[in-house]
């Protein structure tokens, strides 16, 4: 009888950790920065109806690179989540530190368990709080570790060299022309430092505007508010417009 190959625990926890790691690189970069009125999410997603960004909950926004069907597997678990403990309790109780608590304890276990692959995503959970101190932007690893970020993040496959460019050029108090000018840019920007075009039509992009009247913060920038933002001009996010899709329930995308 022969015996069986043995592999440490921690050689077996480091091939688990590079394998998710590959997975999420192939997927395209992404970006979520503050700026003076709520939060922005942008990132390159040529496809219309799939997005990488929705909406969690009134004041919550939920990103996602990676593994498309393992992520909104995850987003759907975190709706359902923070409805049920707005139902029994009150709306106020649902924050993105409590959400990311739970999709922190749903990766580890994956990410530990044996039985399983380990998830090929990377999440970000993002609150806009009353006033720019109180935002929170919560990156998630393939791990479940949980990773307090201030200013600007970046995940997906070119995620270190973006949150470089993005920590040495993003500044309190930018509009939401500049924080999205600067957003594209990072993006834009390949593995060898050269830089190429993303045409509107290829961005997605979405805020948490704490300025909005409703309880619901969540909004997507599409059509002409997009296009005057990457003009430089200031569109209005908050009321709905003949080119905005507000959506609850739409479902997050990333192409391998």
């Amino acid at each position: 009888m022969s015996t069986p190959f043995y592999v440490s625990p921690q050689q077996a926890m480091a091939d688990r950790a590079e394998y998710a790691r590959k997975g999420i690189a192939r997927g395209r970069s992404l970006v979520v920065l503050q700026y003076a009125d709520g939060i922005v999410f942008v990132g390159e997603n040529p496809s219309r109806a799939l997005h990488k960004f929705s909406e969690i909950y009134d004041r919550i926004g939920f990103a996602a690179a990676g593994k498309y069907n393992e992520y909104e597997n995850l987003r759907i678990g975190g709706v359902r989540y923070a409805d049920l403990r707005g139902y029994t309790y009150d709306r106020d109780d649902v924050t993105a530190r409590g959400l990311a608590n739970v999709y922190a304890q749903t990766l580890g276990t994956i990410f530990s368990s044996a039985a399983e692959k380990p998830y090929e995503v990377e999440l970000v959970v993002a609150e806009v709080g009353e006033t720019p101190e109180g935002d929170q932007i919560y990156r998630l690893p393939h791990d479940g570790s949980i990773v307090d970020e201030h200013g600007s993040v970046a995940v997906g496959g070119n995620a270190e060299q973006i949150s470089s460019y993005l920590d040495q050029r993003h500044q309190d108090g930018m509009t939401l022309a500049e924080a999205l000018k600067l957003a594209v840019q990072a993006l834009s920007r390949d593995t060898n430092g050269s830089e190429r075009e993303i045409p509107a039509e290829r961005l997605e992009v979405a805020v948490l505007d704490r300025t909005r009247p409703q309880k619901r913060k969540f909004k997507r920038i599409v059509g002409r508010q997009l296009a005057r933002l990457l003009e430089g001009g200031e569109a209005d996010t908050s009321q709905d417009g003949d080119d905005a899709a507000d959506s609850a329930d739409s479902s997050g995308s990333e192409e391998k």
